[in-house]
């Protein structure tokens, strides 16, 4: 059964919205399973949309701020928690980190809050433009103090953030992702909705993440380039986001439009994951990237940046799959090459236990039961 936690009160979780991302599965994942547990839990989000609510259980009760950004849920967070004085507040995403503990604060400092992290913080907050590059490393000093716990999802980025923060190593607990769920290893066994997946074509090489600088699409596009010109392959990325046009445009430019597919975003990446030859990360930064676990967990042979943080604690230092520098196409074609040329490895099933939900879940009790 494992570890359950006493008291009715619900634990909240406190997240922007539902929407699809990383984060956001992560903490629907979590939340499923804690309220499997018995344990009441309240999802309450600044603006109750996204993929993810259909998702929900019915005995998790959502609870929507009704904020519209993320900025003006801080007045209606607070009454909430005056409210209904939840157990704990557990939040993610550096600002609702921030929205969550001045919240608690302003309501009277009754709810313990837990600060989770999934993002190597000295990364992340030089994307947020000169002024954020400054802020947020300050806000994150003066703040993440009053939190009752500190979690990061990956040894590495909580070394970073504790530098970041200036927190002590000791106070920021790891928790791996929830990642692997039942459901996850059901939708593993769905065909893709792509008919490059169909029997007689070429082996595919995947790709899933947002189209943006952190996940370094353009120099996977250009390794594609080069592995496409010694041998037939295909590539697909799927997600959405703000460099669309630019990454359309380098694969215009490198001439590999009829074997590149950028279908956007899909709920059921396990399906394609499943009968992809190859998954591909080209992360330039990560916290724990989730795709990563999800390729190993369908059994696809994964070839992976070095990046900072979480790659080469799940590969275990290579082990499990092929670790390159940061930015290197000519590194990742040959990567890329190699395994598509050699047998996939079988992963050892213990290796992928650390980030089952029955595993994330009894780590998160025991922190609460245990504050």
């Amino acid at each position: 059964m494992g570890v359950t936690t006493s008291g009715r009160n619900p634990i909240a979780f406190f997240l922007p919205s539902a929407r699809g991302g990383g984060a956001q599965r992560v903490i629907v994942n979590l939340v499923e399973g804690i309220t499997e547990r018995g344990v009441p839990v309240d999802l309450v989000l600044a603006t109750a949309d996204g993929v993810f609510l259909a998702q929900l259980a019915p005995a998790v009760r959502v609870v929507d701020l009704r904020a519209g950004r993320l900025i003006r849920s801080l007045g209606p967070l607070t009454r909430y928690l005056r409210r209904e004085r939840p157990r704990y507040l557990v939040s993610s995403m550096s600002h609702a980190n921030l929205i969550a503990l001045w919240a608690a604060r302003l309501a009277g400092g009754a709810t313990p809050v837990m600060v989770t992290v999934h993002n190597t913080m000295s990364q992340s907050t030089g994307q947020e433009g000169r002024l954020g590059a400054v802020l947020e490393p300050l806000l994150l000093r003066a703040c993440y103090p009053w939190a009752t716990s500190v979690v990061a999802v990956s040894a590495g980025a909580a070394a970073d953030l504790a530098r970041t923060s200036g927190l002590s190593r000791e106070r920021v607990q790891v928790v791996y992702n929830p990642v692997i769920t039942p459901p996850l290893m059901t939708a593993a066994r769905q065909p893709p909705d792509h008919p490059w997946f169909e029997p007689g074509h070429p082996p595919v090489i995947l790709a899933v993440g947002r189209l943006t600088k952190q996940k370094d699409f353009p120099t996977l596009i250009r390794a594609f380039a080069e592995v496409r010109g010694r041998r037939a392959g295909r590539l697909v990325i799927l997600g959405e986001g703000e460099d669309r046009p630019a990454l359309e445009a380098l694969v215009s430019e490198l001439g590999v439009g009829a074997d590149v597919a950028l279908p956007g975003f899909r709920e059921n990446a396990m399906a394609y994951m499943a009968r992809s030859a190859l998954f591909v990360l080209s992360s330039a930064w990560e916290g724990l990237p989730t795709v990563l676990i999800e390729a190993l967990a369908a059994g696809t042979q994964v070839v992976s940046t070095d990046c900072p943080s979480g790659p080469r604690e799940i590969l275990q230092d290579g082990r499990l799959g092929t670790l390159v520098p940061v930015g290197d196409a000519a590194a990742l074609a040959g990567a890329m090459i190699h395994a598509l040329d050699r047998p996939r490895d079988t992963v050892p099933l213990d290796a992928l236990t650390p980030f089952t939900r029955d595993a994330a879940v009894d780590h998160y009790l025991r922190l609460i039961e245990n504050a």
